[in-house]
């Protein structure tokens, strides 16, 4: 990752070179830097609200109840994990707060539950399918999105629910489905090597 990030600006500062558009080049950066920062400071107020929001929720224990809500969801899904363990309930508590959208809360739950799950060799299937699913997503409030369409000027930034909801639901089932697939091959695979 860190070579694909000096490629990328130096293969701009060669081309620019060659053609002659340094001084282009150098305006385009130091404007989108400034752009850069005015959107941040434009996202604080709303990702404050929002966290805000979600605090309340956390506090109020819909944190909680979502979680024992998920909790025969999570056994079903990874199978080397005892119900009522500690990394059922780091699982539980990370899915709950990414459906939330508490992006924040998430990452803490989700590293505690990947120690938990750890073998010490290598990434186990539950390790794997537990990374997929917190990439996947699934969303029930997207305040990150949201933010982002109030900073750019959106009218009704929460107007995209409906498709945020199908879209966060295909990509969870999918990617759980091929997570599924893909152990499967692999364990089958090693079986048949040794």
């Amino acid at each position: 990752m860190k070579l694909i990030m000096v490629i990328i600006p130096l293969s701009a500062l060669i081309y620019s070179v060659f053609n002659g558009t340094v001084s282009e080049l150098s305006d385009s950066v130091l404007s989108e830097a400034a752009g850069a920062v005015t959107l941040a400071i434009s996202l604080c107020g709303t990702m404050c609200l929002w966290c805000g929001l979600m605090k309340v929720a956390e506090a109020a224990g819909l944190v909680e109840k979502l979680s024992r809500l998920l909790s025969p969801l999570v056994c079903l899904l990874f199978r080397g994990v005892k119900k009522g363990s500690r990394a059922a309930g780091l699982i539980t508590m990370n899915l709950a707060a990414n459906i939330l959208g508490l992006g924040n809360a998430t990452t803490p739950l989700g590293i505690k539950a990947m120690q938990e799950l750890s073998d010490g060799s290598s990434a186990t299937d539950d390790m794997i399918l537990l990374t997929v699913l917190n990439t996947a997503s699934l969303q029930v409030i997207p305040a990150t999105a949201a933010a982002l369409r109030t900073a750019n000027g959106a009218v009704s930034p929460m107007d995209i629910l409906p498709c945020v909801w199908i879209v966060s639901v295909y990509a969870a089932v999918t990617a759980v489905s091929a997570a599924k697939i893909m152990g499967a091959v692999s364990r089958r695979r090693a079986g048949n090597c040794s």
